[in-house]
């Protein structure tokens, strides 16, 4: 089977017991989980016994320790996550709010995730896979962007195949780089997963039907729109596929993206059909929101389609 790497931030994640507004004043927290979008998806990639690794950065401490046993005990590569001495892993804590927001207190720029480099270990991984899957939550500084860029170059180089999640927030529009990163990352991929309005970012129609063949024109292979509740859509060369989203009881939306992008990338390499890629990938992205922790709602191929069973028997 191809293997899978991605670049990105390890955190932990702490979350608020209670929803509320901020962390103005002292509450009940839960925690810590092994964290960062690309660290989640890379370990559903390795739920369903795909090869896969991830380039990345930890602290000497518990929470990289976390983090490094957690991925290789599921089954990923962890040779090019590398240690620093001096900076702590990275780290954020969350709120919900009453209408479904959440707040965010992050240190990801200047934890040990800034310390990413593309070093020996980095190149060897990318030497020994086959795609690379960029998000753009990573993108958050000169080296990391560096770091992506030279793991696209040499995927790129020797053949292999790239997806490319935009997974970007308003605010980080106006980091120095960003949109240029995110403008070389999305030229060159093979498969674009965005979210929403993340489509337009990189087209000026008015229509999802249009920015994605637009998109398509540009020679992407495929786009894949995710639309949370409402589902997602599949758009290719011989037209689109739409998939409604399983029904679940919510207890943490985090990861479920993630989730979801890992399972149809995996899928997506396993020349398997359209269809039941993006099925098999709302059913992982449902699992994932049913567990609390970004990570814990992770599942292996037989659970996916035991839960496709079961919903479809209830329906």
């Amino acid at each position: 089977m191809k293997k899978i790497v991605t670049v990105g931030e390890i955190l932990v994640e702490i979350m608020a017991v209670d929803r509320g507004e901020g962390f103005l004043e002292p509450i009940r927290l839960v925690g810590p989980f092994p964290s960062g979008a690309p660290a989640i998806f890379i370990d559903q990639v390795a739920k369903l016994g795909q090869p896969c690794g991830i380039i990345g950065c930890v602290g000497d401490d518990d929470f990289g320790r976390l983090n490094v046993e957690r991925l290789r005990r599921d089954g990923v590569d962890v040779s090019a996550i590398g240690v620093d001495d001096d900076a702590a892993t990275g780290s954020a804590f969350v709120r919900y709010r009453a209408d479904g927001g959440r707040d965010f207190v992050f240190n990801i720029k200047h934890s040990a995730c800034g310390a990413t480099r593309f070093n020996a270990a980095a190149a060897a991984i990318v030497e020994s896979s086959d795609h690379l899957h960029i998000m753009g939550t990573a993108l958050f500084s000169a080296s990391m962007i560096a770091t992506i860029d030279a793991a696209l170059e040499e995927m790129k180089r020797k053949g292999g195949t790239v997806s490319f999640d935009p997974n970007i927030r308003k605010e980080m529009l106006d980091l120095p780089g960003m949109r240029a990163a995110l403008d070389r990352d999305f030229r060159r991929c093979d498969l674009f997963m965005p979210s929403g309005a993340e489509l337009f970012l990189f087209s000026d129609a008015t229509s999802e039907q249009a920015a994605a063949s637009e998109i398509l024109g540009l020679g992407v292979r495929g786009v894949v729109v995710k639309h949370g509740a409402d589902g997602a859509v599949y758009y290719a060369g011989d037209g689109a596929i739409r998939q409604p989203a399983f029904r679940v009881e919510e207890v943490d939306p985090t990861g479920a993206g993630d989730s979801f992008g890992a399972t149809f990338v995996t899928c997506w390499l396993r020349e398997m059909p359209a269809a039941t890629a993006l099925k098999l990938a709302a059913a992982s992205g449902a699992l994932a929101v049913t567990r609390q922790g970004p990570m814990e709602g992770a599942s292996t191929l037989p659970e996916i389609e035991a839960f496709i069973a079961q919903a479809g028997s209830s329906a």
